[in-house]
């Protein structure tokens, strides 16, 4: 099992930036792919961007492409998702998840708030 805690969320102007951690504990492991997903008012939770276990390989949903940057510290157990940019559009809960196995994603973090004004 694999525990996952995110932080860096909070309130932001449009244009401006913010760094999303998720911290992973317990039977962590180098080789997971790890993703970020995120879920606004009303809407289902949608994909924003994946990382391979080695770092070599990312990739990331349109709507972000180019804002946003997904990186790991595999040292650290840590993802992070490096949001610049930031528009109205991406104030949601974000989510990390793991991937432990090859049937998707597995292990969910409780999220945290991001809220861009406008």
């Amino acid at each position: 099992q694999v525990q996952l805690v995110e932080s860096g969320g909070g309130l932001v102007q449009a244009g401006g930036s913010l760094r999303l951690s998720c911290a992973a504990s317990g039977r962590t492991s180098s080789n997971y792919r790890m993703g970020w997903f995120r879920q606004a008012p009303g809407k289902e939770r949608e994909f924003v961007a994946r990382i391979r276990g080695s770092g070599d390989s990312t990739y990331y949903a349109d709507s972000v492409k180019g804002r946003f940057t997904i990186t790991r510290d595999n040292a650290k157990n840590t993802v992070y998702l490096q949001m610049n940019s930031l528009k109205a559009d991406d104030t949601a809960v974000y989510y990390c998840a793991a991937s432990t196995t090859a049937y998707g994603y597995d292990s969910w973090g409780q999220g945290t708030q991001v809220t861009v004004s406008s």
